[in-house]
């Protein structure tokens, strides 16, 4: 057999594909595809998506839906009419210390960090700065040997 270009080999492939018989459907299928339909005709338009909703229950959720949230907004600012900012923000000093002091002690690490890396001569930032980038450089071609060598070669 000779060698085929891929355009010769592709009409060949064409033509073998085009000489096989036609499929059958299954009998049942079109049974199956009908009952499918009519299960589906047979669900509530509730159980459906928002857009099969009929346009005046559509409407009227909108509008029920706005004026709940419009109530709830409503009974907050009235609810919060007659609070004193000052107590609320005591009560949840009292009940929030120990969070303060999580923010007092990280603060206080911060600092202690700042002074220490000021003190740290710039020589030596540099250069730690260029040896991570030379393990990282011998990572990557570390990985690209391993990768040459394990997958690309089978």
């Amino acid at each position: 057999m000779k060698k085929m270009t891929p355009e010769e080999l592709e009409k060949f492939i064409h033509q073998q594909l085009r000489g096989l018989p036609a499929h059958r459907a299954p009998t049942t299928l079109e049974s199956r595809v009908r009952s499918a339909i009519e299960q589906r005709a047979m669900i509530p338009w509730y159980h459906k998506s928002w857009s099969y909703w009929p346009a005046v229950v559509r409407s009227s959720f909108l509008v029920l839906a706005t004026g709940v949230t419009g109530g709830v907004v409503m009974v907050f600012q009235f609810g919060f009419a007659g609070v004193n900012p000052g107590a609320v923000v005591a009560q949840a000093g009292e009940r929030l210390s120990f969070f303060t002091r999580i923010y007092h002690v990280a603060s206080w690490i911060a600092g202690f960090g700042e002074q220490v890396f000021a003190h740290i001569p710039s020589l030596w930032l540099y250069c730690g700065l260029a040896m991570i980038a030379v393990l990282y450089a011998v990572f990557f071609g570390l990985g690209a040997a391993a990768y040459r060598t394990l997958y690309r070669n089978n």
